[in-house]
């Protein structure tokens, strides 16, 4: 990330942390859980060679301010929308990886005229996750999303051992485990250990339902498409891998391309730079 400079922005109530730098039209890059913009390390470099990138720290995360509320997905959107026009962007990409995609997603299906494409990374939309959720997918790769719905308990489990609770994520949701380096690691137990930080990230995930599910259903019901090009790309180390990613997103979105890529988990920019990188640049021209 040396190419990217620190910065801070105040959108709304909330003070934001980002990361910009680079030349070229503008991407958006957005980590998920349990990570902060410190994920794009590897993968910085190179795309800020023809664009302009801004990593920010989403609600609750990293350096980011951490409030009560405001985790939905339509409104972590907000924030980003907000923060892309304060940075005088009227147009931009935007590149999501877990929980970063699915706010992606959102800020796509909610401001079209501000998202002209989308690349979601080893996620599915999730609308789908919840209908395909059974005792499989849930034991493979899904049971931490009901386990952090409760109130208080992941806080008060987690919290006396945060290293060996996100260790245990980086452990399991990894291919090429040598792409997460013990400094890494550190940079996100780091980040997670600030006040407000685990009950924030839990916040993100307890938003998924019924709030996020609610309007996800809407938005089918009512035939709401993504009408941006979207850029799949997925672990086929990971759970995605046994699942029919681009038949998936095809109905959720007109015009899909994608990959998954080979001996990579879930941490495609970590895992996988130079394949994210190389599908990123013919995606985004």
């Amino acid at each position: 990330m040396s190419r990217l400079e620190s910065s801070m922005a105040q959108v709304g109530d909330l003070r934001m942390h980002y990361q910009c730098g680079g030349d070229g039209p503008p991407i958006f890059l957005l980590h998920g859980w349990p990570q902060t913009s410190h994920c794009w390390h590897r993968v910085a470099g190179p795309l800020a060679e023809t664009h302009t990138l801004i990593a920010p720290d989403l609600r609750g995360y990293g350096r980011t301010d951490k409030p009560r509320g405001g985790y939905d997905k339509r409104t972590m959107a907000a924030d980003l929308a907000q923060l892309a026009e304060q940075l005088g962007f009227d147009r931009v990409a935007v590149v999501g990886h877990d929980r970063g995609g699915r706010v992606g997603h959102r800020w796509a299906l909610d401001r079209p005229d501000q998202v002209e494409r989308l690349a979601v990374l080893d996620i599915a939309p999730t609308r789908e996750m919840w209908r395909r959720m059974d005792s499989v997918i849930a034991k493979e790769g899904y049971w931490h999303w009901f386990f952090h719905l409760q109130p208080d308990l992941p806080e008060l489990l987690a919290g006396s051992n945060i290293a060996a609770y996100l260790g245990y994520f980086f452990e399991r949701w990894t291919f090429q485990r040598q792409g997460l380096a013990a400094e890494d690691v550190d940079e996100y137990v780091r980040a997670f250990s600030a006040p407000g930080a685990l009950r924030a990230g839990f916040d993100d995930c307890r938003a998924a339902f019924p709030d996020d599910a609610d309007l996800d259903d809407a938005d089918y019901a009512a035939g709401k498409r993504l009408t941006q090009p979207v850029l799949a790309l997925w672990g086929l180390a990971g759970l995605l891998g046994k699942f029919p990613t681009l038949d998936i997103w095809r109905d959720y979105a007109d015009n899909v391309t994608g990959a998954g890529l080979e001996n990579c988990g879930h941490f495609l920019p970590e895992e996988q730079p130079e394949e994210v990188v190389a599908h990123l640049r013919k995606f985004l021209g």
